[in-house]
């Protein structure tokens, strides 16, 4: 959910007051995606590196996400919406950290779809955490495949994206699913957060319905070609 601070400063406003105006078009996002039959959506909220942003604004982003907990709560569970969290929950406030576990467990039951939040989340401090819970768990390193280490992940048991939507027109992953978005495809729109709309999502969702997903086969139509002619036939 990237370009908020550029939304605020287009603006004349404090970056705080483009984090605000990303939280108020959350649930416009989440029915929108829940329209479309969408079971799993992740969002990511704040990463490990955003640690090392003005102390003012890392304590403005904790508040908001209490706040956007405290409004938007009930609504999801109403809604049928399990709500998880992935990251390091134990760098967090100790009042935040009540307020996540309280909300998942309010929500654990609900089937209609599951609402990941990725918040003090990185993709390099979730493989480096997999490894940690490998060793302590005692697995011998012949055991170790790619079914170990996504047990081991924070979504394990969670399916991987099939879709990486960037806002903010950059066209990066910035530490985000690194291991689980290996063959997601891919979307960037210069839509910033607060501005990213039913349409927006309209168009992401379009432009990935025309894309070839491969995992790294050829397609069907490809597969029996001839092959180019050696010099010995």
């Amino acid at each position: 959910m990237d370009g908020n601070g550029r939304w605020a400063r287009e603006r004349g406003l404090p970056r705080l007051a483009g984090h605000r105006a990303g939280t108020e078009n959350l649930r416009r996002v989440i029915r929108r995606f829940g329209d479309y039959g969408v079971k799993y959506l992740t969002l990511y909220a704040f990463s490990t590196e955003n640690w090392l942003r003005p102390r003012r604004e890392v304590e403005g982003l904790m508040r908001l996400l209490r706040q956007v907990i405290r409004r938007e709560l009930s609504h999801l569970h109403e809604n049928g919406i399990r709500l998880l969290h992935i990251g390091r929950l134990e760098g967090l406030p100790p009042r935040l950290q009540r307020q996540v576990r309280e909300a998942m467990e309010l929500t654990k039951d609900n089937q209609r779809m599951t609402l990941v939040i990725a918040f003090n989340y990185g993709g390099r401090a979730e493989l480096v955490d997999a490894i940690r819970r490998i060793v302590a768990a005692g697995i011998p390193p012949e055991k170790v495949d790619e079914a170990v280490v996504a047990a081991h992940l924070y979504t394990a048991g969670l399916p991987d994206p099939d879709l990486i939507i960037r806002t903010g027109g950059e066209m990066r992953l910035s530490n985000f699913l690194l291991w689980q978005g290996a063959y997601a495809e891919f979307y960037s729109t210069p839509v910033y957060w607060p501005d990213f709309q039913e349409r927006d999502i309209d168009q992401a969702l379009l432009a990935y319905s025309r894309r070839q997903r491969r995992f790294g086969r050829l397609p069907q139509d490809e597969s029996d070609y001839p092959r180019p002619w050696d010099g010995h036939r």
